[in-house]
């Protein structure tokens, strides 16, 4: 494995009735002016809004908020964000929801910080030298943005989607109550269990050597999920399975499974050109094309694919090909999704060929990208076209 350093400040605060017990004593350190960042409402009928604000009325905080958060964070809201936090002098944000909350939030703290456009700090052209401090409340079981410095955010009227991340964002605090994603409907339940998988395979495909235990962490997560969701998406009120997926979500991408490796990443990037051209959710997105990029790599990862089919997916090697081991661990990934309910084409979000030269460009922008194996344009667009 190669070298590494791990440091993760966030501290997480995980359990029923954690908000009412933690929320007000984990922010008096950082002032008394805080932005409440939340999305499109969903808080205020499930009555998380109402406990929240409550807490922070009778904590004496002064309470800005910003509401209308989209499920791919947009530069635009950034933008709000940073302005009403110089307008109000916020000392604090507390981000209330699922990732796309979450990836604003940090975008806006380091926004708030920098003189120039929030943009570049998104593109790299610029980076952070501090944030505002921020903690987070989930309610979705999903990205892991919760427990890492990561986040992605979307310039529509570019139509660029760009994942970036700094030390300095990392949420100081992340209160994660399994009862607060109860409420979360079956779709959203079907992409968090998507998203943390591939967030798992990523790290899972890499180019260092001598990792077994992070090799096995990967597989133990992944057997978890697959053991859970199922169970979880005919079941949605059962907290016991909310608590077990919930969990699985923050180590799924904490930092905790990637030490000592380089994951690869290239799916995640294609992923993020699609929908920057056509605005589909980012879970049903990696549900479609990495399978795709799984079969791409069936002769330069044959081992490594081999050994996800036997370990993860319980596929009988006995008198089959390498070849043929692999390709069927990648079916059974593919019917896993799509029997929780996930898409498994392009063309189930009326996306056709049209396009596909725009979006492995966009794709491209920064040149040949994955870490596990290099793609080039005519890479991208065979992936692509295998995914209609």
């Amino acid at each position: 494995m190669d070298n590494f350093i791990y440091q993760n400040p966030t501290r997480l605060i995980f359990g029923e009735g954690q908000v009412k017990e933690q929320l007000a004593e984990q922010l008096k350190p950082f002032g008394q002016n805080v932005l409440l960042v939340y999305g499109g409402g969903s808080i205020k009928r499930n009555g998380i809004y109402d406990e929240v604000t409550g807490i922070l009325n009778e904590g004496g905080f002064n309470v800005t908020e910003q509401s209308g958060v989209d499920p791919n964070p947009r530069l635009s809201t950034v933008h709000k964000g940073v302005e009403l936090c110089r307008e109000n002098n916020i000392d604090v944000l507390l981000a209330v929801g699922g990732g796309s909350v979450i990836d604003c939030t940090k975008a806006i703290a380091a926004g708030a910080k920098y003189g120039g456009d929030a943009w570049d700090l998104v593109t790299k052209k610029a980076v952070p030298e501090s944030a505002l401090p921020f903690g987070t409340i989930l309610t979705l079981a999903a990205t892991g943005s919760e427990m890492n410095a990561g986040s992605v955010i979307t310039n529509w009227e570019t139509q660029e989607k760009y994942g970036w991340g700094s030390p300095h964002t990392f949420p100081q605090f992340s209160i994660l109550d399994p009862a607060n994603t109860l409420s979360v409907p079956k779709d959203h339940t079907i992409y968090g269990i998507v998203d943390m998988m591939s967030h798992v395979l990523e790290q899972y495909f890499h180019q260092q050597t001598n990792t077994p235990l992070q090799e096995k962490m990967c597989e133990a997560v992944l057997n978890t999920v697959i053991e859970a969701g199922p169970d979880l998406v005919q079941n949605l009120d059962d907290v016991k399975l909310r608590e077990t997926i919930l969990y699985s979500g923050t180590i799924a991408l904490n930092g905790s499974l990637q030490m000592g490796t380089r994951g690869d990443w290239a799916s995640h990037n294609i992923e993020h050109a699609v929908s920057a051209v056509y605005d589909i959710p980012h879970a049903g997105g990696l549900a479609i094309l990495f399978p795709q990029w799984l079969r791409h790599h069936l002769d330069l990862g044959e081992r490594k694919l081999v050994q996800l089919a036997v370990n993860v997916w319980g596929v009988d090697p006995e008198g089959k090909s390498n070849f043929e081991v692999a390709e069927e661990g990648i079916q059974r990934l593919e019917r896993f999704w799509s029997e929780l309910g996930a898409p498994s084409r392009l063309a189930d979000y009326d996306i056709d060929d049209s396009k596909v030269e725009v979006m492995a460009d966009k794709a491209m922008a920064n040149g040949p990208f994955g870490n596990f194996n290099s793609l080039e344009k005519e890479d991208v667009i065979a992936i692509l076209r295998a995914a209609l």
